[in-house]
């Protein structure tokens, strides 16, 4: 996603019922600088979601969460509430399963948004779930809709939505809402970039009757071809950022270098016991 995309999308966090109403889920999970990482793998979370799915009890939203999201969350006591609670935080970093694998989880490889959005779709498309694609510059989620609907024929593309370069007002939203309600998906993609996707599950979860909501940043962008991917060997060993960073440097320098940095730092402290985070 450009840079104009870096302030956009955003509703108030007002917006969200009071956050001390839900509950973390019952998961194998380990901490990560006071973020809760859930123990899973790419078929542990479809099965979960295709539970939800069939359950209809309420909705649910999984944060697909790197480096990046913990040290948002470092950063930003209100946004680290958001995040933990969450249904599934799901590892999209290479050094989350490393973490993962220090705590004694057996993590072979990470939960990689767009890759988790692909296989989810593979598994499921004879189930003939409905699906509603949230977020994207113009253009992009009508394109991958069109690609979804020709590579997943049984799929069922409930709708699409292009947020706006500006914040939503209230009646703008509530539009949104009933839109989402009236196509009745079973998934929602939510395609904003961390942490502006996290903060709008978080705000309308009340608010929709979706079983699942999934926040899977450049995921559109990726499927339609608009970003260009990190080759696999990149993407296994924990040096996609590395080959991000390269295409975007103006946009990203802050995310990998003094995040990075930083992560290191107290995570490294948090390994040694000097600090820890609830």
């Amino acid at each position: 996603m450009r840079v104009q995309e870096e302030a956009r999308f955003s509703l108030s966090t007002t917006m969200s019922t009071p956050l001390q109403t839900r509950q973390s889920p019952d998961h194998q999970s380990f901490k990560v600088l006071g973020v809760r990482v859930d123990a899973t793998q790419i078929p542990g979370v479809i099965e979960e979601l295709e539970n939800w799915i069939d359950r209809r009890e309420r909705c649910h939203y999984v944060a697909v969460t790197g480096m990046h999201g913990v040290m948002e969350a470092f950063h930003d006591p209100g946004f680290r509430a958001i995040l933990n609670l969450a249904d599934l935080i799901v590892p999209d970093g290479m050094p989350l399963i490393w973490l993962g694998r220090l705590n004694g989880y057996k993590l072979a490889r990470r939960v990689y948004g767009p890759e988790f959005m692909l296989a989810f779709c593979e598994a499921t498309e004879s189930r003939g779930y409905r699906h509603f694609f949230y977020g994207g510059k113009p253009g992009v989620a009508e394109k991958l809709a069109s690609a979804w609907k020709a590579r997943f024929p049984r799929l069922e593309v409930a709708g699409i939505y292009v947020p706006p370069f500006r914040p939503l007002t209230w009646e703008e939203d509530d539009a949104v809402v009933q839109q989402i309600e009236r196509a009745a998906p079973d998934v929602l993609w939510v395609g904003l970039s961390t942490p502006k996707q996290e903060r709008w599950m978080n705000a309308h979860l009340h608010r929709l009757s979706v079983p699942v909501l999934v926040g899977v940043g450049a995921a559109f962008d990726i499927h339609t071809g608009e970003l260009r991917q990190a080759p696999r060997w990149m993407r296994e060993h924990g040096l996609e950022w590395l080959f991000r960073l390269c295409l975007e440097p103006r946009r990203l320098w802050r995310r990998y270098i003094v995040y990075g940095s930083q992560f290191l730092f107290w995570v490294a402290l948090e390994q040694l016991g000097f600090r820890k985070l609830d």
